[in-house]
């Protein structure tokens, strides 16, 4: 037993000997003069570990210790952490100068070399030139609302009486509704097969890119490829029909049109997955956000009830929400922007650097990354006074939108080209649920809020006519 007891000591000192080595051994790889403070945590997989569990609490941790621009190795990368409200806006309009987009190696894999996020310079000019032309004003109007209306009027037509998870629901409703955008015709046909291969995909662009069984990662690929298959049927059919399909899909595959780039197959696959992925979780998240919010603060509820039947009241109730109804929904628009704040749907934004940079003092080499970490501003006491109380109404002031450190959906060239389009979708969703029901909670579940906010056990209401 003596003899036992020596060995697993000599093996504990041997691990934590080995463990020290290969820390300390980290550390001084990243000791070149002139680099921000910080820990850089264990080869390969550095501190993304920590950052993964600890979230905003690693965040503060660090900037307690080393100031508000700091290193760290996350995601696969060794990283500049900015927290510096200055410096954030600085990197995120001055692309061209030596940035370039640095998302995670998992998320260019899974959503694909085309995506609007892995490109930059001529190609992303382009990109999001057809973006935008997708979610243009004239197309929410004549072409998008139109399918967004009768979507949610049918998807919440039937949930009285009724517990439900909301979360499930609208990440149900986030997808459903993209889906119907993109291929009208298609989406009630492909949606079975479609759904559960983009929800694997979407956990698979936040993790470790180590291709082993059961990994986020595998699975996020394995879903692609499937994906891959899906879209590349749906296009071959679409080419053997000769329906002029008046949705996205049949507005990337145009041919007609010499003023526009014309896209590769491959490239307008990337297109349908990024239009979906970014819609995705803002759109559901903070769908199931505001529904919660809603719930806590009654008299939230009341103001926005009161709108909504406002504009109910100068309809016949076959009437579909139209353009012309948005503009009025003020106090909806600022529950959505609160909803983000508070809730913090978006933490930061990745760049690259493309060439050896000084920053705050500090040198980052070229190929580093860049956390913009945008999370605190949502916080700062400055900008939003009571900056933890729901408070939409802080938002009625329309000049909130324009301030500096107003970048809830990015900022820069890189500004979220579907902000609008989402707006539209969640406050169509909340017209036809507040006007419809009431609800509370069932069960209290516990909300994680990083590194995605969710409710990892669901979010139960029962739901009754109101």
């Amino acid at each position: 037993m003596a003899l036992f007891m020596v060995i697993l000591g000599s093996l504990f000192v041997l691990v934590v000997s080995i463990c020290t080595a290969l820390l300390r051994w980290n550390e001084l790889r990243y000791s070149k003069k002139g680099l921000p403070p910080g820990t850089m945590g264990w080869p390969i997989f550095g501190e993304t570990t920590e950052f993964l569990k600890q979230g905003p609490n690693f965040m503060k941790n660090q900037r307690a210790r080393y100031g508000s621009f700091f290193k760290s190795h996350i995601l696969g990368c060794p990283t500049a952490v900015s927290m510096d409200p200055e410096l954030n806006r600085y990197i995120l309009m001055n692309e061209a100068k030596g940035f370039v987009p640095g998302y995670p190696q998992s998320m260019l894999d899974i959503l694909g070399k085309c995506n609007i996020a892995a490109v930059h310079g001529s190609t992303h000019k382009l990109m999001r030139g057809t973006l935008l032309a997708l979610v243009s004003p004239t197309m929410i109007r004549e072409r998008l609302l139109p399918k967004i209306d009768e979507f949610m009027r049918t998807f919440l037509s039937n949930w009285d009486n009724k517990v439900i998870d909301i979360q499930e629901k609208t990440k149900e409703m986030a997808f459903l509704s993209s889906l119907k955008q993109i291929a009208t015709a298609e989406s009630t046909s492909v949606a079975q097969e479609f759904m559960p291969e983009f929800f694997k995909l979407v956990l698979g662009t936040l993790s470790l890119p180590i291709d082993l069984p059961c990994t986020n990662y595998r699975r996020g690929l394995e879903a692609r490829k499937n994906i891959l298959r899906i879209l590349g049927q749906l296009i071959e059919e679409r080419r053997d029909s000769e329906d002029p399909h008046k949705d996205m899909l049949g507005y990337l595959m145009r041919k007609d049109d010499s003023n526009r780039h014309k896209l590769s197959d491959d490239e307008i696959i990337d297109q349908v997955i990024t239009i979906l992925y970014s819609g995705y979780e803002t759109v559901s998240t903070t769908s199931m956000m505001a529904v919660k919010y809603l719930h806590d603060h009654p008299r939230v509820v009341e103001e926005l009830r009161k709108e909504h039947m406002a504009i109910r009241e100068r309809k016949r109730p076959e009437d579909p929400i139209e353009w012309n109804d948005l503009k009025p929904m003020k106090f909806t628009r600022a529950v959505i922007f609160e909803t983000s704040r508070l809730a913090t749907i978006v933490n930061g934004v990745l760049r690259k650097t493309t060439e050896e940079m000084v920053l705050n003092g500090f040198v980052v080499p070229k190929g580093w990354r860049i956390y913009v970490y945008t999370r605190e501003i949502n916080y700062d006491p400055l900008t939003y006074p009571d900056p933890l109380a729901f408070n939409p109404w802080r938002w009625m002031d329309q000049r909130s939108e324009c301030q500096s450190n107003f970048l809830i959906f990015g900022g820069g060239s890189r500004q979220c080209p579907g902000k609008e389009l989402g707006i539209a979708e969640i406050s169509t969703f909340l017209h036809y649920f507040v006007t419809r029901y009431r609800w509370e909670e069932v069960g209290g579940e516990k909300l994680m809020n990083f590194p995605r906010v969710e409710a990892p056990n669901g979010l139960h209401i029962r739901v009754s006519s109101y």
